[in-house]
């Protein structure tokens, strides 16, 4: 299997990815976004990043699923070390809605997100084989397709408004919850990054958003989940805001070397969680506390960004060159200090 390229990796194993997180951090013009984070998370593990808002969650989980380039530590998800692999970590990972970087259209249906997603995953992630099928098999193919990622997400089409001609401005959270992680899995990924998991939900939905990504992990799929709260049977990383002095050693209890701060861990199904910390600028904390919840749509233009060490795709020598509107979304969201 070692020999045997990514492409026939990810046909073979399409789910479960592995985890491995080692000392990794990410720089902002502003300072660390986070730093020191630590963890290990099997195949079919199910990870809330934990924090307040501006402690680095968002950019933790972009980074993970290759969107983002760390500057220190290391990482590897499926095998696949980042930031080198970072375009190959892209193929294997799903991102669902993150405010900035690749936002649900309001004024388009929840049809035409799903055929739009369809027809992507066929121009550009189908084989040659499947794209000289016939018209008919093709349609055949990208409906069953979107029924499975559907019913795999718990999105109900027919208890909506409008059914599937439901426009995503109509749609409650949860419902554009499900509709987001329905779009991702249609790319069969093997982990699955969800960001504000439980934003603006109630105790009820929150429940149900937390149902959802364990029945995924149980099929399989590693799960990544940004919250403000984790469930207590998940791997817990939690980010912590404030300054420390920069060491961020774990002694394996929980608790940071001598910076004081603790890490929250959850048992998981198999292994032992490592201790997880990561430390932020306090003025990205700041900016984050006048801001709230919400964040700024991120400028995807170039420029600024690729002077600082955020940027994404810096080294010529590694597969990051291909960087993607997403990408782009990714690093200017860096550049505004709200993580």
């Amino acid at each position: 299997m070692g020999g045997e390229s990514v492409g026939t990796e990810t046909e073979e194993q399409p789910h479960g990815a592995t985890v491995v997180v080692d000392g990794l951090g990410l720089k902002g013009p502003r300072g660390w976004v986070f730093r020191q984070v630590s963890f290990r998370a099997e195949p079919g593990a199910l990870v809330a990043i934990e924090g307040p808002s501006g402690s680095g969650r968002t950019c933790l989980l972009l980074a993970l699923t290759g969107r983002m380039k760390a500057e220190e530590g290391h990482a590897e998800v499926g095998g696949l070390p980042l930031p080198r692999r970072m375009a190959a970590v892209r193929r294997i990972s799903a991102l669902g809605q993150v405010p900035g970087v690749n936002e649900l259209d309001p004024a388009f249906t929840v049809a035409e997100h799903l055929r739009e997603r369809a027809l992507l995953q066929r121009r550009y992630d189908g084989s040659v084989r499947a794209l000289l099928r016939r018209p008919a098999e093709r349609a055949a193919a990208a409906r069953a397709r979107i029924d499975e990622a559907v019913k795999a997400a718990g999105l109900d089409l027919d208890a909506l408004p409008k059914g599937e001609r439901t426009s995503v401005r109509d749609l409650e959270r949860l419902e554009a919850l499900r509709l987001s992680i329905a779009l991702a899995l249609m790319g069969r990924p093997r982990l699955l990054a969800v960001d504000d998991t439980d934003l603006k939900l109630s105790d009820a939905g929150r429940a149900e958003a937390w149902a959802l990504l364990r029945s995924l992990a149980a099929a399989g799929t590693t799960v990544l989940a940004v919250c403000s709260e984790a469930p207590e049977d998940a791997l817990r990383v939690t980010t912590l805001s404030g300054e420390t002095d920069g060491t961020g050693e774990t002694d394996g209890t929980g608790e940071t070397g001598e910076t004081g701060e603790t890490s929250e861990t959850a048992p998981r199904a198999s292994g032992t969680p490592a201790p997880a910390t990561t430390e932020t600028a306090p003025a990205e904390t700041a900016a984050e506390e006048t801001g709230a919840e919400a964040r700024t749509p991120a400028d995807t233009t170039t420029g600024a960004a690729d002077t600082d060490r955020a940027a994404v795709g810096e080294t010529a020598a590694d597969d990051t060159t291909d960087a993607t509107t997403e990408e782009g979304a990714a690093d200017a969201l860096a550049e505004t200090g709200r993580a």
